[in-house]
């Protein structure tokens, strides 16, 4: 067994002393594990979590009304109606969006823990918060920062978001894309004994939750209604779980949850050939797909993140029409922000023309931008790497070849990904782990819960896959 397979093999050993959670005790069936108890166990309350992240300047930040935007949907809309849009400013906390809230509950749990530091593996915005929650707790900081191809050479905003971890002080090992990064980070957490501020942990997903709470207490007192719909961003699953969970918590029934993804699909998130291709790496299908048939690919043996439990639906928007929402929100709103939130706002544009003018739409993020979020080095960044880069109908778009920016806002549109597909695809992933094609009572009622499926439709499922329940 060679280095790399002993120190994964450690995997699990390595989290317990790390994270402080024994993963195994929620294990309760052939591929089943109890996860409502997992989040239970938190042992943070909302509203002490409230109060972790007022403490720390986190949260309560502005729901703002995209008035001039939703003029334009109603003006190219086919019915003249359109959904008000409302974004909520995330770029408003410490280090410039909503992952404070993710990283403010697993450092404050690690100071009260008596750890000496915080460490996190990622390529994205988490780094920053974790880094500037860690100076806020007096805690040192590492990032794991995937954030090169095999030439070393980087996108600007991975190389923006690394920068800005070193601001704040933070130690930033810039590596390779591929599964060095894992394995880097493992080997972090095993000699420094630092405490893994995971993206996926339960406090990580927890922190969420004040944002989905927020939206609908604050939507309820502002204009006397709930959102008919919250739009997210959706990658590793994290940002669609807590906001689902706020808002579930906060008793808004009616309020659908959408996911909204870059299509990038041909694309692999772990190919050096494909990883600057992507020309920014934010909330694209390469991470919203695969970690939503699949979640349990992370840095924990079991994530908290599990968007298929939450999502009503999913879509995808083309890199051009993000490009142009950032250009838009700029110029008819004075706001500059970068593409995260830009994602969901340009879903945002298109389904609000599915909904009556009194209907509210939510997007329930924005993000600082900075000198390598701003899309003038990101586009010339896509034509240094030869994609082609024009005005016209984005859905000509081809993932990796070309960048289609809207010659018109009526252009504008989202394309809805099969829901059934991708839960047929993440039970048929839970199954490999079943040996002998029998699974338990407790199994069936876990992918149940899992998938959002009626009990019939995975009854159906499990028998298209020939496997019996005990």
């Amino acid at each position: 067994m060679n280095k790399y397979e002993e120190l994964m093999a450690r995997k699990n050993e390595i989290m317990l002393k790390s994270v402080g959670i024994d993963y195994d005790k929620y294990e309760d069936g052939k591929l089943s594990f109890n996860y409502e108890k997992l989040m239970e166990d938190i042992g943070y309350s909302l509203e002490e979590i409230e109060s972790i992240q007022k403490e720390a300047g986190v949260g309560n930040t502005p729901l703002l009304e995209l008035r001039n935007i939703t003029k334009l949907a109603r003006k190219v809309s086919k019915t003249g109606k359109a959904a008000r849009i409302f974004v909520k400013d995330e770029s408003c906390n410490p280090s410039g969006s909503f992952k404070d809230r993710r990283a403010s509950v697993s450092v404050y749990d690690a100071m009260k823990r008596g750890y000496k530091g915080v460490a996190a593996a990622t390529s994205g915005n988490y780094g920053a918060a974790v880094a500037s929650q860690a100076n806020i707790r007096g805690l040192r900081c590492i990032i794991a920062n995937e954030c090169y191809d095999s030439k070393k050479i980087g996108q600007p905003e991975i190389l923006e978001k690394g920068r800005k971890c070193e601001g704040y002080g933070s130690e930033v090992l810039r590596l390779t894309v591929g599964p060095e990064l894992f394995y880097t980070f493992l080997k972090i957490l095993e000699e420094t004994g630092y405490y893994n501020a995971s993206l996926y942990s339960t406090y990580g997903i927890a922190g969420i939750e004040t944002l989905g709470k927020e939206i609908v207490k604050e939507c309820r007192e502002a204009l006397g209604k709930e959102p008919a719909s919250i739009i997210v961003t959706h990658a590793g699953g994290g940002n669609t779980t807590g906001t689902a969970r706020g808002v579930i918590k906060t008793g808004a029934k009616d309020t659908k949850i959408i996911g909204a993804s870059v299509d990038l699909s041909g694309l692999h998130m772990a190919s050096d050939i494909d990883f600057n291709k992507k020309s920014f790496t934010t909330g694209h299908t390469g991470f919203g797909i695969p970690f939503m048939t699949n979640p349990d690919r992370s840095d924990v043996p079991r994530s908290a993140a599990r968007p298929l439990r939450y999502l009503d639906r999913y879509v995808t928007i083309s890199q051009g029409e993000v490009f142009w929402m950032t250009e838009l929100l700029a110029q008819l709103e004075g706001l500059e922000r970068g593409p995260a939130g830009n994602t969901s706002l340009a879903a945002a544009f298109a389904i609000a023309q599915e909904y009556d003018n009194e209907e509210i739409l939510v997007v329930q993020e924005t993000e600082y931008t900075g000198a390598g979020k701003h899309l003038i080095p990101q586009l010339n960044f896509a034509k240094k790497n030869g994609i082609e880069i024009f005005v016209g109908n984005p859905m000509d778009q081809i993932p990796g070849k070309n960048i289609i920016l809207p010659s018109h806002p009526e252009l504008v549109s989202v394309k809805d990904m099969d829901m059934d597909h991708l839960r047929n695809s993440y039970i048929k992933n839970s199954l490999k782990k079943v040996a002998d094609n029998k699974i338990q009572d407790i199994d069936f009622d876990f992918l149940v819960d899992e998938t959002k499926l009626s009990r019939k439709d995975v009854m159906k499922i499990l028998k298209e896959n020939n496997i019996q329940i005990e």
